[in-house]
């Protein structure tokens, strides 16, 4: 079993790699419950239909990228490629389309064959907010402030830009589509190889694509600020007076686009140029049909994802491990009396530990290079007066404390 490694695309999560991911999850989960979320979660595969649905039979996910397989009992399942369709699901599962709105976030791993790159995995991580039953242009707005705080808390607020676009309602998109169509089959022959297919696949996919000839002929494509109709328009205007009513700075983007028809107005990215070509941290958009593929009622809703990897990436440093408190008991005695402080002090909320391996010289050097902050030293005497030795590492002071008052003082910090 020498020399195995992880599968390619895949990476362990530990050390310091794991506390900046549990850093981006609990910094996320504590500005989303100010918002009013709930943390929800759904099971990592789904029935294959959850996403072969709701993410369209020639979408790139579900005809190259997703892990699907035959169970035992001869079902398809799928390992879920993205969170949100998961969240419809459950929300028409749990009989909840009526009790609205309802405000949810969640996270975990998502899964992907694509070519691994920086930031980017086969097994990557997301977290998710979705807001079902979003009424108005505000709840968009705001939803979008909350991704921002996000950002924000995690300090990354400096390395980040909002851009936003419009996708108008479905009569403005199936309008500026068609003479979109009708733009790219006359100039057919200039586009990519690729582009040729998704234009009577999925023609939307083309403005996302990465070919230089492509991009050429982008500049000259139909603007769909001129098939707004009056709704649309009234939607747009009211979105970005909301988010600056929320003090959220952005950037209009007219190629933020999204490819399935059940998205509508609202579509958005938080993009870096500190992660190369793979920018995009957070996206999202306003969605109206998805719920209704799940065979529940049409529903409007908001929502986003952020990779978590990524996030974790940008931040300056990974948070440290708070300070602990080691106990070094000497003899056999004082390892029992050590166990039931170490007890004591966790149950108080604090770090503890016990160090029990060779002379007293050789633990204490493991004590300070461990970064404790105190170490309590204890053996026969001690346990005879019923006090331990406390030492501050910081300041190299030592002083005698009675067993009883050891908890109140470290937890005061009077130590």
């Amino acid at each position: 079993m020498s020399g195995l490694q992880p599968p390619r695309g895949t990476h362990d999560l530990i050390g310091e790699t794991m506390r900046r991911h549990h850093h981006v999850v609990e910094t996320a989960r504590r500005v989303l419950r100010t918002y009013g979320f709930e943390e929800w979660s759904t099971p990592i595969f789904e029935d294959t239909r959850v996403f072969s649905r709701t993410l369209g039979e020639t979408s790139d996910v579900v005809s190259k990228e997703m892990y699907t397989f035959e169970d035992r009992g001869g079902e398809s399942i799928t390992l879920r490629p993205e969170g949100t369709a998961a969240i419809c699901r459950a929300l028409v599962t749990n009989g909840l389309t009526q009790s609205l709105p309802q405000k949810v976030f969640y996270h975990g791993p998502m899964f992907r064959y694509e070519r691994p790159q920086k930031g980017r995995y086969r097994q990557f991580h997301q977290i998710g907010a979705e807001l079902i039953g979003a009424e108005s242009p505000l709840r968009d707005a705001e939803t979008i402030a909350m991704a921002q705080d996000i950002l924000r808390e995690l300090g990354l607020g400096d390395h980040v830009t909002l851009e936003l676009n419009t996708l108008g309602d479905l009569a403005s998109r199936q309008a500026w589509r068609e003479a979109l169509v009708a733009y790219f089959r006359d100039h057919a022959d200039a586009l990519s190889e690729e582009s040729r297919v998704r234009l009577e696949a999925n023609p939307l996919r083309i403005l996302d694509s990465k070919s230089e000839q492509d991009r050429k002929l982008l500049d000259d494509a139909p603007a769909f600020a001129d098939y707004l109709n009056d709704e649309s328009r009234k939607f747009w205007d009211t979105l970005r007076d909301s988010l600056q009513a929320f003090g959220v700075d952005f950037v209009e983007n007219p190629r933020i686009v999204r490819g399935l028809d059940y998205y509508s107005h609202t579509a958005f990215e938080f993009v870096t140029s500190k992660l190369g070509a793979q920018g995009t941290v957070l996206a999202g958009g306003r969605y109206e049909g998805l719920v209704e593929q799940m065979g529940g009622p049409a529903i409007p809703a908001i929502g986003w994802a952020g990779g978590i990897e990524r996030l974790a990436m940008l931040l300056d440093s990974a948070p440290e491990l708070p300070a602990g408190i080691t106990l070094v008991p000497m003899g056999d005695p004082a390892v029992l009396k050590a166990a039931s402080l170490a007890r004591a002090l966790r149950s108080a909320g604090l770090r503890a530990e016990i160090e029990t391996r060779g002379n007293l010289k050789k633990r204490m050097e493991r004590v300070v290079k461990s970064g404790a902050s105190h170490a309590i030293v204890l053996g026969d005497e001690e346990i005879a007066k019923d006090v331990v030795q406390l030492r501050d590492l910081s300041s190299r002071e030592q002083q005698e404390v009675p067993v009883t008052d050891l908890v109140r003082l470290l937890s005061a910090g009077r130590a």
